[in-house]
């Protein structure tokens, strides 16, 4: 049993289910009232005869005024026994039927000065007969700049740090940690942005204050990011700075693809392909061996925003 696992867990499925629900609908409310433009909401149902069943409601707006292309989605989904690539590293949890719960976005926007951002928060739930349930919570969000901004990196760690110190004043920086060694590419040896803050397999508050931990990190999302776009979305910007974003969004494909824990547990367990792609941005471009000119914009990226560092110092 994972540490400080409460003893005789009760867990109500339909307040999970309320949360993340209510925090998508907040979400995309306060974001297409910012862009102009409405999400449209395509609601979806696993077949019973599929190997993950279960339901969920993706939100998706292209071609808005702030957003090229921006995804909310909520999924419940269950299934009979864990994939290997969730029981690996926790083989209390193999042969066990489970239950997933939660929200994920990610927002790429029209402005290469504005930067794309991702926020995830998630419930998971193993249970066997006779036995405990073995849960836990995770999630966090990130930054991902091309042409970064103090004040814009300062402000989103400020507003996490704020929604964890309730919680204790040790989480902040640990999950901090966590999220700048977990968005890293190892194949390129560099962070995919500035970070954030990121949490998995957390239930050592025990459930009720795990999860309100969580809802804190979710509620905060909206006051972390939207001021950030809301400021960078009517700068000027150039044929070049666009194709260098689009350049650096082929970072946030290989990571998706290559490391992302979630991506991969959608994918080997059945899960619906549009929606847990629907983190990939519209258009993108890689450049062969391409290295920035030194003392330009774009070298300032990799030489100063793409380290690890205490934003709040």
């Amino acid at each position: 049993m994972p540490k400080n696992q409460d003893q005789h867990t009760q867990i109500d499925i339909a307040t999970l289910k309320e949360y993340f629900l209510g925090l998508q609908d907040r979400i995309t409310s306060a974001m297409s009232a910012l862009d102009g433009k409405a999400f449209v909401a395509d609601e979806w149902h696993k077949p019973e005869d599929s190997k993950l069943k279960g339901y969920g409601r993706t939100c998706i707006l292209d071609g808005g005024n702030i957003l090229e292309k921006g995804g909310v989605g909520f999924s419940h989904v269950r299934g009979d026994q864990m994939p290997p690539s969730a029981s690996h590293h926790r083989p209390e949890v193999a042969g066990r039927s489970f239950e997933a719960m939660g929200v994920s976005l990610v927002f790429h926007p029209n402005n290469p000065k504005a930067p794309t951002t991702h926020m995830n928060v998630r419930c998971f739930i193993a249970q066997a007969p006779d036995k405990e349930p073995v849960w836990w919570f995770g999630g966090g969000f990130d930054l991902t700049p091309y042409y970064g901004v103090d004040e814009d990196c300062k402000h989103f760690h400020q507003t996490a740090k704020d929604a964890l110190d309730p919680f204790g004043k040790e989480l902040y920086p640990r999950f901090k940690k966590w999220c700048d060694e977990y968005f890293y590419l190892k194949h390129r040896e560099e962070p995919r942005g500035i970070g954030g803050v990121f949490f998995d397999d957390f239930n050592e508050l025990g459930f009720e204050k795990s999860f309100a931990m969580t809802r804190a990190v979710g509620d905060a999302f909206i006051n972390a990011y939207l001021p950030i776009v809301e400021r960078r979305c009517k700068d000027a910007f150039t044929p070049q700075e666009k194709s260098f974003q689009e350049y650096r969004r082929g970072r946030y494909v290989e990571y998706n693809l290559i490391f992302d824990r979630g991506t991969i547990f959608g994918l080997h367990s059945g899960g619906r392909t549009e929606s847990i792609l629907m983190s990939m941005p519209p258009v993108v471009q890689w450049w062969y061996n391409w290295q920035p000119k030194p003392g330009t914009p774009e070298a300032r990226l990799y030489d100063y925003y793409l380290k690890p560092r205490d934003w709040l110092a």
